[in-house]
């Protein structure tokens, strides 16, 4: 669905290197922990039984789950649907003007599908989701409600480009430059210093002065603390908060999302107040449903509110059911990403024994609930050798340390898991 809205955009020098598809394709799998007892979630292959009946166990799942019955790697769960006769029938027996296909977000996609099979979407069109989704839009938006925006400008051209970078660079420290509508945080690149900066400039000065650039560029903040809120915006324009996670780093490695999040009341109440104007200024552009913003509190204190709107699921929106279930007040989490390197694949049952005790098990004691499973064997014949797996597991414990903790020793298992059995 991002990679649907970037296309034909500019792009930064690099930015086309390939990523895990596969794996960035099976994400399908963790709307099985948001849905409610009444849903369906349509997914690209059958769970594996033994993670269904551990999500049964723990009571994180009780919704019916369907496979499409054409799948491809290198497809989206919309994609296989629609080249799917018998998924497709089953969603056209659905279409009883009270039943809704509700997305990760909308694309042409989707709107083919929707159409295709009667069933209404659960948001506003391809269109308003893509403009409302891309940075430019984002930074103009900050500016336009009063907000804390980081020091930097909107360059349309690339002979906007070289003064916007020297004036983020003279001010000192670093400086990025964003693709207005990069993908999953690659269409973005840090520059160090005026000389990165000048072959940066030089590489992208080929396209000639007037092509497009649509990018953003930005002072780098230093030491920040990255946060993330979500808020819900009504068909009516209703604009309620949900919830705000912290970035958890270790020696400048990303390691998930915390939360709660210990704010001063201040800055709580500046988030919930930026929610307000950002979700009435996106319902006037014609959206509305799920919004999730990227934020930052510099080293001074700063609230910069408003760096990047994702209006479509995020991992926050996978996260609050669990979060409402099994993180009462008096309990923290770490949302984490375990990254594996695999020789062949492994089943759930071998992950929980490497796991131990270490699993979460629906009850008060400290552990780990896998939240998706299926982009750990995703990579599956992608190639010769070993392929990338990755798990997603929420970390449960009774205070952030414990759950830092956690995620660290569940990691550990996961390696020796793989050391020990890859072969």
């Amino acid at each position: 669905m991002e990679r649907s809205w970037a296309a034909g955009e500019p792009k930064l020098p690099g930015a086309g290197i390939a990523f895990a598809t596969a794996t960035v394709n099976r994400m399908e799998e963790m709307g099985v922990l948001l849905a409610e007892d009444s849903d369906i979630v349509l997914l690209k292959s059958p769970m594996d039984r033994d993670y269904a009946a551990y999500l049964r166990r723990v009571e994180a799942s009780s919704s019916e789950v369907v496979a499409v019955e054409r799948s491809l790697p290198t497809r989206t769960v919309t994609e296989d649907a629609l080249e799917s006769p018998g998924t497709l029938d089953l969603l056209r027996g659905l279409a009883d003007g009270r039943t809704y296909l509700m997305p990760m977000g909308i694309s042409a996609a989707e709107e083919r599908l929707a159409e295709a099979v009667g069933l209404p979407l659960a948001g506003p069109s391809a269109e308003v989701c893509k403009r409302v989704n891309g940075k430019i839009y984002s930074r103009r938006l900050a500016d336009s409600l009063g907000l804390a925006a980081v020091p930097g400008q909107v360059c349309e051209r690339v002979a906007d480009l070289a003064g916007a970078v020297h004036a983020q660079i003279a001010r000192g420290g670093r400086a990025v430059v964003k693709e207005s509508l990069g993908v999953s945080g690659r269409g973005m690149v840090v520059l160090p210093d005026q000389a990165a900066a000048d072959r940066l400039l030089r590489l992208i000065g080929r396209r000639g002065a007037q092509a497009r650039a649509d990018m953003v560029v930005e002072s780098w903040i230093e030491d920040a603390s990255d946060l993330n809120y979500q808020f819900l915006v009504s068909r009516s324009g209703e604009v309620r908060f949900e919830a705000v996670k912290e970035a958890v780093l270790h020696n400048n490695v990303h390691q998930g999302h915390r939360f709660p999040v210990p704010l001063s009341e201040e800055h709580l109440a500046r988030l919930h107040e930026s929610a307000r104007l950002i979700g009435r200024a996106l319902y006037a552009d014609g959206y509305f449903g799920v919004v999730g913003v990227d934020a930052m509190i510099g080293p001074d204190g700063t609230l910069y509110p408003c760096l990047e709107i994702n209006a479509r699921f995020n991992m926050s929106t996978y996260q609050s059911r669990i979060a409402e279930r099994f993180v009462p007040d008096g309990r923290h989490a770490i949302a984490a990403t375990f990254n594996l390197k695999l020789s062949r694949a492994h089943s759930f049952a071998e992950v929980a024994e490497a796991l131990g005790h270490s699993m979460f098990n629906g009850t008060d004691v400290p552990g780990v609930l896998i939240n998706n499973f299926a982009t750990l064997n995703a990579g599956v014949g992608s190639g010769a050798g070993p392929f990338h797996g990755r798990v997603y597991g929420i970390c449960i414990a009774a205070d952030a340390d414990s759950a830092l903790a956690l995620r660290g020793r569940a990691e550990e298992r996961l390696r020796t898991l793989v050391e020990s059995g890859s072969s």
